[in-house]
Parts: structure tokens; sequence; C-alpha cells
């Protein structure tokens, strides 16, 4: 092959390799230097001479197959040996271990989880929501066959909680026959299963995505990106995001190499718009308040265990002190509004319990450790699935809350089909106080009773927060819910419906309209209130 031609070849073998694989080119990264090692390689035998003399080959380097050769073994050297050197965590440990920042100890969890209204409790999860998002899909037959539900993103819009997924194409050629975009994106929201939207127009013009990573070419949006200004940046995470106006972005994180090539760490993000291509650039400060996710939950997951891991450097064979994360990392959102990623912490060895809890700032890192005894998210899992055996229900990943001044998980309990069929409430820090119903509302009777019996044993100072009345009851009715006997009464005085189960007190059952009673409760703003304590001063039973 002569050697013109055999440049233009490598030229268009290199862009096409650049352009598929999109390879940051950038001190750190080593993708753009792999590729090319590969070129290089090639032109340098092919600019080699190959001689026959008495019928045999001759192979000999020419100065610019040496020069070739020469640049070939630097970048060897540079995706091998400097790695190593700059990177490997027997030299950098320490690096690693800080990389997570200053982890600071909480105070209360409870200060942090705030209390929740039954109806904000989250009781949809990941895999419902797909199944909800794919049942609107299947509601229009020609959307179905040309679209299909991308991935599904948790997040606040306004001041409600969705999970948002766009439509993208569901193959090369339906791609070809729709190349101005897919038609919007699904809500469904995380509060409530009946809640979901098939959103196709913004402001009364139709929506198009058509910047996705389902598309091809230039609307690929990791190629736009790239292509448009970001060859030497590392993005990661293209996370779909709906600003509070229900306009679609793909919020992608900007990233740097920490730790030699190693260590990412986050140090911006930059918003593509789905509809335009049009990129907005921010730092980690400047970023709009509606975006929820700037620190990736893969960096987040490995500086953790590097901050665990090397408590006492590289050479701790016997794993004194290590920490570990117990489940995958959970968005859930504090008192303040803002949005954290959840995991427990436990001592490397230890299976079922945790020697505490770590909520990371999704946007800045600040990251809390509480040290607090409690169940890791798979036992409390178990002991939800084990309180309704018979069934065989799943447990989903569990979410923490505050529920009756304590720090809870709630979770759903499904069928084989993904079906929400049931409720759960575990304490995080005793999971033998488990608490199921049909409904959110019984299944917080359920665990509130258990809990007042199992005498405040893991928040002793939980009474401090409870109101006591003594009064008289005006209407009273019984109720029979999974075989417990349920009892809802009015008093005088007070607009509020009291309930509690005759678990709860053995007067219960016997109470009448006109007796006399002495009640204590939690103070909440639900408008049907569990009582804690029971006590019929008419029938004089001692205590």
């Amino acid at each position: 092959m002569k050697k013109p031609l055999v440049v233009v070849v490598l030229l268009l073998v290199g862009f096409l390799l650049f352009y598929l694989e999109l390879p940051v080119i950038s001190y750190g990264f080593t993708g753009f230097a792999i590729i090319l090692i590969l070129m290089l390689l090639v032109a340098g035998f092919s600019f080699a001479e190959i001689t026959q003399v008495n019928k045999k080959a001759s192979f000999r380097l020419t100065k610019l197959s040496k020069i070739l050769f020469a640049v070939v073994a630097i970048l060897i050297v540079y995706v091998t040996i400097l790695p190593f050197l700059t990177s490997a965590p027997i030299f950098w440990n320490q690096s690693y271990r800080e990389l997570i920042g200053e982890v600071k100890a909480g105070d209360k969890m409870t200060n942090h989880i705030a209390p929740i209204a039954i109806e904000k409790v989250r009781v949809v999860d990941e895999d419902l929501a797909y199944l909800l998002g794919e049942k609107i899909l299947g509601s229009d037959p020609a959307l179905g066959s040309k679209s299909e539900l991308g991935e599904f993103f948790i997040q606040k819009v306004g001041d409600q909680l969705y999970w948002v997924a766009p439509l993208q194409h569901s193959g090369f050629f339906k791609w070809m026959n729709n190349k101005a975009g897919t038609e919007g994106y699904v809500m469904v929201s995380a509060t409530n299963e009946r809640d979901v939207k098939l959103v196709q127009t913004l402001n009364g013009k139709d929506l198009k995505i058509k910047y996705q990573p389902e598309a091809f070419f230039g609307s690929n949006v990791e190629r736009h990106a790239y292509f448009n200004g970001y060859m030497t940046t590392g993005l990661e995470d293209f996370n779909f995001e709906i600003d509070d106006n229900g306009k679609p972005y793909w919020v992608a994180t900007k990233y740097d190499k920490k730790v030699g090539f190693s260590g990412n760490d986050a140090k911006g993000v930059i918003l593509i718009d789905a509809q335009t291509g049009e990129i907005s650039d921010y730092t980690i400060a400047d970023t709009p308040k509606w975006v929820d996710r700037i620190q990736p939950i893969s960096f987040v997951i490995d500086q953790l265990n590097d901050w665990g891991e090397y408590i006492h450097g590289y050479w701790n064979w016997s794993n004194e002190d290590k920490l570990m994360i117990t489940e995958d990392l959970t968005l859930v959102y504090g008192e303040d509004g803002r949005p954290y990623w959840y995991t427990g912490v436990s001592s490397v060895g230890k299976d079922e319990s945790n020697i505490g809890f770590v909520l990371v700032d999704t946007r800045t890192k600040e990251t809390h450790l509480y040290h607090q005894s409690g169940a890791t998210e798979y036992a409390a899992q178990s002991s939800a699935e084990g309180k309704v055996q018979e069934k065989g229900y799943h447990a989903s990943l569990p979410v923490p809350y505050t529920i009756n001044g304590i720090p809870t998980y709630v979770m759903t309990l499904k069928d084989e089909g993904g079906l929400v069929k049931m409720y759960a409430m575990v304490a995080i820090g005793d999971y033998t106080i488990v608490g199921v119903g049909n409904t959110m509302r019984e299944t917080l009777m359920s665990f509130k009773n258990v809990y007042n019996m199992a005498g405040n044993r893991i928040n002793p100072d939980a009474k401090d927060n409870r109101a006591t009345l003594k009064t008289v009851v005006t209407r009273i009715q019984s109720d029979i819910k999974n075989g417990n006997s349920f009892y809802y009464f009015t008093v005088n005085g007070n607009p509020k419906i009291f309930i509690g189960s005759s678990q709860l007190s053995n007067e219960l059952p016997v109470t009448v309209v006109g007796d006399s009673i002495n009640i204590s409760f939690d103070n909440d703003a639900e408008e049907v209130i569990d009582v804690s304590s029971f006590d019929n001063l008419k029938l004089g039973v001692k205590k």
C-alpha cells in the first residue's frame, strides 16, 4: 500500500475510533493514548522497508518508523507505569481516603431526616415506576411501537417527588424515521401510584427529545457534548431531569482526576437542553437549585469505601476499625428539602447490624456520619418479609424517614409481578419492631402499636414529644383489619379522630360513649391520631 494511502486510511480509522469511543483528551485519561498506540503501531510497520535479497525477505525500520515506535514506547509508559506510580493505593491510600472530604459527626439522624405526613411517603420505587410507565406507554400503540422508556430518575419537581423518564428511540430505523426526537417524557409520582403522566407538550408546543443516549450520530447526547467543546473534559452520569416548569435537560457531571489517573471527583455540571442541544456550563456552587444530582453515585460509593478501607493505611491485614457501606446508596430528602445519598455503615465482617448511617449531600458532597447502631437495609427487608412470609412478598429497597420520633425504614411489599400488595415500617434501631398493613395508614397504626408495646426501648426520649389528654368519649366504633381490632373514637372538645387497637389496651373493647379516659398521643398534623396509651378511668382497673 502506498504511503499516502496509508496515511489517509489511518486518519479515517482514527477519526472513526474517536467518533465512536469519545475518549477524553487530557492528562489522567488513557483511552485516547490506547487509540494512538494502535494507530502508530500500524503506521510504524507500514512505513518500514521490506526488501528481498536472495529470495529472503529483509525487514528494516526507517527513520520515520523508529520515531513512531519511540512515541509508542512513551505512550505505553503513560498508560502502564505512570498510572501505577501516581495512582496505586499502596502509595496514595491517604489521598484516596481524603477524597470524600471531612466526614462530620451528626447529632441525631432525626434532626436531619424530617417527620413526614403519610401522603408524602415514597411508596413507588424505580421498578414499579417502570411498570406504570410501560402501562401508559402501551395505551398508545402508535407511540409504543416507535419509542421505549428510558431510565427513570427520581427528583423533586416543585415540592412534589416524581420519577421521570424520557421516551427514547427503540432502534436505528425508528430514529431514522423520527430524527426530530421522541414525543416527550413520563412522570410517575413517587407518593401516589395512580398519578402517572405522559407529558408531550410544554407551553402549548410539542415536546421533542432530540438529544438522548439512544439517538445516533450527532443527536447522541454524549457525542453532542463531546464535539461541542468537551473533548478534554471528563463527563459522567448523563441524568434526565426537568426543571420546575417541566423543561427537559440532560445533566452531566464534570469531573477531575484527583489521584494521578484515578480518584474521580466532581467539579461542576453541564446542562444540555434535550430539545435544542444548547449547553450551559456551571460550577457546583452556581448549579441551578432544581438540579438534584451533581455527585455521581459511583463516585460517592468509591470515596466512601476508600474512606472506610484506608482508615489505618494500606497495610491493615487485621481489618482493624475498617468500615464499609452496607447497600447501594438511596436518594432521600432531608428536613431542609435538600437531596442526600443515604447508606448504612458497618464494620468489616458484620452483616446484620450498622454502627451508623451516612448522609452525603448530592450537590456539595458535604458528608455526615451518624453514630447510631441499627439494622442494615438488608436485615430490615428480611424482617419485613418475615412478617408476611406466608404470602411470599418481596420488600423494596428501604427509604429512611422519621416516624413516631424514631428513624424508621419504610418499604413496599410486592408480589412476583412487581405490584405493591402491602407496606412495611421497620425501626432502624431495632428491626424486630415491624408494622405492616394494606394501606400506609394501617401500616403506621400497626408500627406505632408494636413500638409502644416495646416500651420505647430504642428511643426512651420519645415520650417527651407526646401530649396527654383527660377527657370524655363522645363516639366510638370498632373495625377489624387483618385480624386485628381497631377502635376509632372522638372525645369532648377535640375535632380529631383517635384510634387504638385492642393490643394497646384491653379496656378499649369495653369502652362506651360517656366514659372518662386518659390518653397520650404523638403531636403530629395527621387528621387521624394513633394513641400511645389508653386508660378508661370509669372502669377503675388498677394499673
